[in-house]
């Protein structure tokens, strides 16, 4: 429950992620290395786990430091590197346009929800919203809102 709750998805999807980008770190930017003194570098969860409460909670590279041990660079470095290989590892089956049977499903969950023939979000409808809360005026308008 405390991993759900700081890293806002489940230990299983989390060690998932890992062991995918680890399978494919051919560049060995996750691989730890020694420095010139023998001293053992970053373990990959501790890059992968700054990158991820950077994503998770849009902090700052500097915000993580002192919490996973390690630079502000470093964090940045991890940040694009993870970014790029979760791309490269789970680009082709999570990064694609819907097919007709990923369509079909999402239909499915639609309706049985009470929403039927809707695919995308609120904020694709383009609906005005009489009463809107002053503090979420312009939070739900899509790219060529006006």
């Amino acid at each position: 429950l405390l991993f759900m709750h700081r890293f806002r998805m489940p230990r299983t999807l989390f060690n998932r992620i890992a062991d995918g980008i680890l399978e494919h770190d051919y560049d060995g930017y996750f691989t730890p290395k020694r420095s010139a003194s023998g001293a053992l570098g970053l373990h990959p969860l501790q890059k992968m786990t700054a990158a991820m409460r950077m994503l998770t909670y849009g902090i700052a590279a500097d915000g993580v430091d002192e919490y996973i041990r390690s630079a502000e660079s470093t964090n940045l470095e991890s940040c694009k590197k993870f970014v790029i290989k979760v791309c490269e590892v789970f680009g082709e089956k999570y990064l694609r346009s819907p097919n007709e049977e990923d369509i079909a499903g999402l239909l499915a969950i639609g309706e049985e929800r009470g929403f039927p023939g809707m695919l995308g979000s609120i904020d694709c409808m383009h609906w005005g919203w009489k009463n809107c809360p002053k503090k979420w005026h312009g939070m739900f308008k899509g790219h060529l809102a006006s």
